[in-house]
């Protein structure tokens, strides 16, 4: 009896210290969290192919979502996240990629 009451507190704690929750994000304005929304939902996750950065669990959109909130929370502007997100990744993290030369071929093809 007392060994499977030491496994299962065992088993209990064990579980708990490797659940990853992520931290409750505090924001200054009603608006920054209205424009975090916004932008980890049309940028997407560099490692999963086709999910935002609000639905991926992946370690890098949680440092994303991270960056974002520490961006917004600096007074950096929607445009400027999205430069350092696409100098930084490329293209690929913007569902809207901009039009160029180098997507028009892909947005006019069959």
């Amino acid at each position: 009896m007392r060994f499977s009451l030491f496994f299962c507190l065992i088993t209990l704690f064990s579980s708990a210290s490797y659940s990853e929750a992520e931290a409750v994000l505090k924001f200054s304005s009603s608006l920054h969290e209205t424009r975090y929304n916004s932008l980890i939902e049309e940028l997407r996750c560099p490692k999963c192919q086709n999910q935002n950065l609000a639905d991926s669990n992946a370690g890098i959109a949680i440092d994303l979502r991270n960056q974002i909130y520490s961006m917004i929370e600096q007074g950096l502007s929607d445009k400027e996240i999205v430069d350092y997100m696409v100098a930084r990744y490329g293209e690929f993290v913007l569902y809207k990629p901009s039009n160029n030369a180098g997507t028009f071929f892909f947005g006019m093809g069959p």
